[in-house]
């Protein structure tokens, strides 16, 4: 997939670096499985003056967005560097998506339902079932499901749900 979908790598990148410079990822710690932490790469969406938090938390969270940084969203292609991720073993296609690092709450769910035991992924049964707009409980809720009931028919159901996801953009609050 890295090596296919490389010409729009590059096209993202370099329209990042002609706005905005370089660094063109932005570089987060995540948490993975077993509650153990990852660098995760994105392309970068927001300006480099950026307070590293949640963009939820950012008070007009507009100011700090690039101009293509809301379509890059949009179409979920700042996710596209997580291939790095999944390269290096600290990533799968399909499972629960990565906490930032200071998500607490979410961990403390995850762990209780034991849905920390299973690797991250770029998309997941939550994302495909409401991504932001479902509450955290509905989201570990979710994963547990998944991890419960995991087929090769339901890894169909979320990636073709993920397509559709991204050209029918709904459920993306930030």
């Amino acid at each position: 997939m890295l090596l296919l979908l490389s010409p729009l790598f590059v096209l993202v990148a370099v329209v990042i670096y002609l706005e905005d410079g370089a660094p063109v990822f932005f570089v987060q710690k995540r948490v993975g499985k077993n509650y153990s932490f990852f660098s995760m790469y994105k392309f970068r969406t927001m300006k480099k003056n950026t307070p590293n938090v949640a963009t939820h938390l950012l008070e007009n969270p507009k100011q700090y967005l690039l101009s293509m940084g809301g379509l890059l969203r949009k179409l979920s292609l700042d996710e596209l560097p997580n291939l790095i991720n999944i390269v290096r073993g600290e990533m799968v296609f399909i499972g629960p998506r990565p906490a930032l690092y200071n998500q607490e709450d979410l961990m403390a769910l995850r762990v209780a339902a034991g849905v920390d035991e299973q690797m991250p992924g770029i998309t997941g049964w939550a994302q495909v079932n409401g991504r932001d707009e479902i509450s955290l409980e509905q989201k570990v809720a979710l994963e547990k499901e998944y991890m419960e009931k995991r087929t090769w028919k339901l890894d169909l159901q979320i990636i073709l749900g993920t397509f559709f996801q991204v050209f029918r953009p709904k459920g993306i609050s930030h």
